[in-house]
């Protein structure tokens, strides 16, 4: 089977698992994959290696508490920590979670709402030298018409486990679409310009949309769309790496990896097919996904899924 034919496979994955997606669709569109397959990819240099261990190391943490964990991005200020959150019908409340799973300890947000939040970044903002929480709060499932602007609010980082956040320091990005309402899980902030981009969530294949920095906080923005991401069907969460020459994006059955060349902007890379699929290994529902901030690996980690057991499960590259 040749790489392009794997990615429609791999699609098909994510269709099959999905309610109220007939079958003889699915395979329709993967025979239709197959059909146009050819095996051409982009390849950029490699300064960094880009293979990780197939079988992660899993940690056991306290249940109960982020049981429907949507997001996840690892702390640049309180090292060994994860920033996690769970999505709608939840409180307006972030979670900090050791490495080893054996620390997990919740932080109000005053000044947020929790309508639908699907995914956290870390990244730079409008204070240099400043890390920034970034909490998306653009979940839309079927794509609801009524709901037509979503928020990504962002707050500078605590800087010790005992710090707390404060609504004054709160900032709120309202967007809208160019073309219409979507659902979307996965959020992604470049490093290196500040911008953020959202990936949507779709039947049809992922969208790429763009918010150029500096984003207005005083007003609804309309998105810039960026283009189509190939090979993406459902994604659930991203990252980008710490120095902005990485990004994940996951669906519930796979990891997507792109590596970014000399001055290439993330719109660039993301609306070119993945480098390549990165290990990874089923998880009841797993919906978030991070690059650690020292960016030896990435983690994984589910919602809990008809009692099935979760882990934080950490991918360490070779």
């Amino acid at each position: 089977m040749c790489a392009k034919s794997t990615y429609f496979y791999q699609i098909y994955l994510d269709l099959a698992t999905m309610k109220n997606y007939t079958i003889p669709s699915v395979y329709l569109f993967l025979i239709t994959g197959f059909i146009t397959c050819s095996c051409e990819f982009f390849s950029p240099n490699k300064d960094r290696s880009d293979v990780f261990e197939d079988v992660p190391t899993r940690v056991d943490f306290p249940s109960g508490r982020i049981d429907e964990a949507s997001g996840l991005a690892d702390s640049r200020t309180i090292r060994g920590y994860l920033w996690v959150h769970n999505d709608s019908g939840n409180p307006a409340e972030l979670f900090l979670l050791s490495h080893d799973g054996k620390d997990l300890r919740s932080y109000p947000t005053p000044g947020m709402e929790n309508r639908d939040w699907e995914d956290i970044s870390i990244g730079p903002g409008p204070t240099t030298g400043v890390s920034y929480v970034y909490v998306a709060d653009f979940g839309n499932n079927n794509a609801n018409p009524d709901v037509t602007t979503y928020t990504i609010y962002r707050v500078p980082e605590l800087r010790s486990l005992n710090a707390g956040f404060e609504a004054s320091t709160v900032e709120t990005i309202k967007y809208r679409y160019p073309d219409g309402p979507h659902d979307a899980e996965t959020l992604l902030v470049d490093p290196k310009t500040k911008d953020i981009f959202i990936v949507s969530k779709d039947f049809t294949g992922a969208s790429l949309y763009r918010l150029p920095f500096p984003q207005a906080t005083n007003e609804v923005i309309t998105a810039e769309l960026a283009g189509p991401v190939p090979g993406v069907v459902l994604a659930t969460g991203g990252d980008v790496s710490a120095d902005g020459r990485e990004v994940i994006v996951r669906t519930y059955s796979n990891v997507y990896y792109w590596k970014r060349i000399d001055k290439e902007t993330i719109g660039q890379m993301l609306t070119q097919k993945p480098l390549k699929t990165l290990p990874y290994q089923l998880e009841p529902q797993g919906e978030a996904v991070s690059f650690d901030a020292d960016m030896n690996g990435y983690f994984t980690l589910s919602e809990k899924r008809q009692g099935l057991p979760v882990t934080l499960n950490y991918y360490k590259r070779k």
